[in-house]
């Protein structure tokens, strides 16, 4: 089913929908008056003497050369070509569209000067199931994601690559396939589609729902780890984090105390249990985790926001009848979102990895074997489970450096400042498949150590999340060939298979406050 969209109002849970379905995407009829506004305008400038920045000028620091009208078209298609200099493995295709689909929704907006037809064609593709190649490497995310979206045009245009009916081939033949024709482009049509931070911001956006999903499901294994190591439940209750007002750290508390309600371990150890405090990883888990939720819920304002941007240049504003070069090409709130994310999967891989640290430790596992076997020695468990863990812990605290402190000058210094959004972005799902990972072992450790508990047994909603693993990761008794459980368990992390299995708020799930 088509989704219908309109220009400054598209919601993530709209964007997520048209990402993870792959449904094509419209733009509402209403925006297409102010798209042909422009469009005039931009036409009447172009046939005009004085020089406006893209229209009839050069690019860049090539702006001062001004453009016969006659070569205005030649121009366009120069900027595109000259521009395709991405280099990298190809951007996936999911990813593609929704940068297709934002940077639709940029055009929308109807102050960008493109004919209707070249934003009908965007749309016309995404029905059709045109995905132009987009190699993932080359834009330093200012002056917009230049080499990406000039690959996305170049398929436009009838160059470059693209897939269809699940092969690539060349543009052209791929638009013929699907009954389409490439278009020439008009004045300023080519600067509006590379001019823009489509790419960087639909990597972030791809980056944040992954970290949405690793947060959700960090939730749900820290309750299991928590019971598998007879923790305490004391550091949840309501009135602790009420006192802090925080909302990240308020809601994982909750959630967290309802998942381990009704746990007959929690209850057995009530009384006389030596211990006086939880370490760190098992009794601050809502103060960590819930941070990390509260930088999420702001990177995806921030992206929701941008995703309904226009951010090329020069921009046409119809009212004042005017085209002014400005700056919305810099993607430095895109960069600084991506820089929120990464720190907030780092962290909340970080605390995870000394959970499953805590509970593979027979000095700290609370009579726990150790790393979880039954007949250590002979066997090593989950020994080296951890130790990747940990490998992959210490490689995301490098990958959270921030991008967006690294500028450098481009473009004979004209763009001497530069967001690095792209490269802020592209990390993004990397980090996240490290910790699929790591949350994947801690579920294998819990479960593993909750079964140590037995007669005694976990809450009711933590046993269904534990059935649900079993069937991919059984009780491990022998030493095994490792890599597929692990393999498996991170799927069902990165799938939500483990969170689909409890009632968790919306807060949590990374939805509207």
């Amino acid at each position: 089913m088509t989704v219908v969209l309109t220009p400054g109002a598209a919601t993530l849970d709209e964007l997520h929908h048209i990402w993870a379905s792959g449904v094509p995407a419209v733009l509402a009829p209403s925006a297409h008056p102010k798209i042909e506004a422009a469009a005039a305008l931009v036409a009447k400038a172009a046939a005009d003497d004085v020089a406006i920045y893209g229209v009839n000028t050069g690019f860049g620091k090539l702006a001062s050369v001004k453009i016969a009208a006659e070569d205005t078209a030649k121009l366009q298609r120069n900027l595109i070509l000259s521009h395709c200099c991405g280099v990298g493995d190809p951007l996936d295709l999911a990813t593609t569209r929704l940068m297709m689909v934002l940077k639709l929704l940029s055009l929308g907006r109807g102050a960008s000067g493109i004919a209707l037809e070249t934003a009908t064609l965007i749309e016309r593709m995404l029905a059709r199931k045109v995905i132009p190649l987009i190699p993932s490497q080359g834009s330093v995310g200012a002056s917009g994601d230049l080499a990406p979206l000039a690959h996305m045009a170049a398929t436009m245009i009838g160059e470059g690559e693209a897939h269809f009916a699940g092969e690539r081939m060349p543009s052209r033949e791929a638009l013929g396939k699907a009954g389409l024709a490439p278009i020439i482009l008009g004045p300023k049509e080519g600067l509006a589609l590379i001019n823009g931070t489509q790419f960087s911001t639909a990597c972030a956006l791809v980056g944040l729902w992954g970290a949405w999903q690793n947060a959700a499901t960090c939730v749900v294994t820290a309750a299991l780890s928590t019971d598998a190591i007879m923790g305490s439940t004391a550091p949840l209750q309501d009135a602790i984090h009420t006192l802090r007002g925080h909302a990240g750290q308020i809601a994982v508390a909750r959630a967290q105390r309802a998942l381990m309600t009704g746990s007959e371990i929690r209850e057995s150890h009530r009384d006389g249990d030596t211990r006086v405090q939880d370490p760190y990883c098992i009794r601050c888990q809502p103060q960590v985790t819930g941070a990390a939720m509260d930088l999420l819920h702001a990177a995806g304002r921030t992206l929701e926001v941008e995703a309904n941007a226009v951010t090329d240049n020069p921009l046409v504003l119809v009212e004042q009848g005017l085209i002014v070069s400005g700056g919305n090409f810099h993607a430095e709130p895109v960069g600084f979102a991506a820089d929120q994310i990464a720190v907030a999967i780092s962290e909340i891989g970080a605390i995870a990895q000394r959970r499953v640290a805590l509970m593979v430790d027979p000095t700290l596992s609370f009579d726990l074997p150790p790393f979880l076997t039954p007949d250590p020695g002979l066997n090593s468990g989950l020994m080296i489970a951890e130790v990747t863990t940990a490998a992959l812990m210490s490689e995301n605290k490098h990958l959270a450096n921030p991008c967006t402190t690294d500028s450098t000058p481009t473009s004979a210094n004209q763009e001497d400042h530069v967001s690095m959004a792209a490269h802020a972005a592209r990390r993004l799902v990397r980090m996240n498949a490290n910790l699929n990972v790591i949350l994947g072992v801690e579920a294998i450790c819990a479960a593993q150590g909750i079964a140590f508990r037995a007669p005694l047994q976990t809450s009711d909603p933590l046993r269904r999340v534990i059935n649900v693993l079993r069937p991919e990761v059984p009780e491990i008794s022998d030493d095994c060939y490792m890599a597929p459980l692990i393999e498996a368990a991170a799927a069902m992390v990165a799938g939500g298979a483990l969170t689909r299995a409890v009632d968790l708020p919306d807060f949590v799930k990374g939805h509207a406050e």
